[in-house]
């Protein structure tokens, strides 16, 4: 894989440290002690969000600083395998969930549990942890045993929790808006033929209304955040390459992984989820409630070009 240069966490760094300062005064300035602080950050696969949460975690984890920090990823909620093939099978007509990905194949409410504790400052929290090598590439659930614990008895408690991944951030859509999204993209693939590029076009309506229907469910995590930062991409179709090189990586050091035909399937059954969502990630998640965003347009080389706060 090539290397990823970091060049977000200048930006990042500044921004994460003034809203934890706001995040702690808030409470303290009512004689109460602040609650663990959740960000919230999405990237396109391959965007560089692994690299950026380590510099992230490393920095809020040293002095002056020396703030407990625990990263998860939205691929840890992964549906244990049998799960996910019970999905499947009770919705063979729909692509979007013949394999992990999409919003759906996730376990939310595992998610609610573990985010709820972590709020709490409960003790000997056990983190789920996901194997994508499993099952050719499929992917399963670590046994529990196999599970890190945090906060266990005698240690200071995880105060910020950084929680990473392709989909985490998306805000569901109304249905009015699926279907007037499907209807445009199925009007691009009349009008494009082989030239259409996207995925969207080519699913049924009922398809990504289920998707889009399990997504609200996640808002519960969301609505956690408080901050969020976006690595957004000039052209989200990178994300192809992008996930072919981690993948190819992974074949070569486990041996075992998905074959890239089997990736560029893999992409397709997830790339409707971007058409539809990325718009919403832009205009930024939290409404009204602005300063909490903070934006990065990376291009093909993943450097940054563009920053906005939202």
């Amino acid at each position: 894989m090539p290397e990823v240069v970091d060049d977000k966490s200048e930006h990042c760094i500044p921004f994460l440290l003034e809203k934890l300062k706001q995040h702690r005064e808030r409470y303290e300035s009512s004689g109460e002690k602040a609650p663990p602080f959740f960000l919230g950050l999405n990237g396109v696969q391959g965007a560089g969000k692994t690299t950026l949460v380590s510099k992230l975690s490393e920095t809020l984890r040293s002095p002056p600083h020396n703030l407990p920090t625990l990263v998860l990823s939205i691929d840890d909620l992964y549906l244990p395998h049998d799960k996910q093939e019970a999905l499947a099978k009770a919705h063979p007509d729909n692509p979007l969930v013949q394999h992990r990905g999409q919003p759906s194949t996730h376990d939310v409410k595992l998610g609610k549990e573990l985010f709820s504790a972590l709020a709490s400052r409960e003790t000997n929290i056990k983190l789920p942890s996901y194997d994508k090598s499993k099952f050719n590439g499929a992917g399963d659930q670590r046994p529990e045993d196999e599970w890190e614990t945090v906060n266990a008895d005698g240690t200071p408690p995880i105060e910020v929790i950084v929680f990473e991944g392709w989909c985490v951030g998306f805000r569901p859509l109304s249905d009015v808006e699926v279907r007037e999204e499907c209807k445009l993209a199925q009007a691009e693939v009349e009008y494009d033929g082989d030239d259409y590029k996207g995925q969207l076009g080519k699913q049924k309506v009922e398809s990504v209304l289920f998707v889009n229907n399990s997504l609200r469910e996640y808002d519960d995590l969301t609505n956690q955040f408080g901050a969020f930062v976006h690595i957004d991409a000039e052209d989200p179709l990178y994300v192809y390459d992008w996930r072919l090189e981690p993948e190819r990586a992974m074949r070569e050091s486990k041996g075992s992984g998905m074959s890239d035909e089997q990736v560029i399937n893999f992409v397709n059954g997830y790339y409707p989820a971007y058409e539809l969502y990325t718009g919403v990630l832009r205009n930024g998640i939290f409404g009204s409630d602005t300063g909490k965003q903070l934006r990065m347009v990376v291009g093909k080389d993943r450097k940054v070009k563009e920053v906005h706060h939202l």
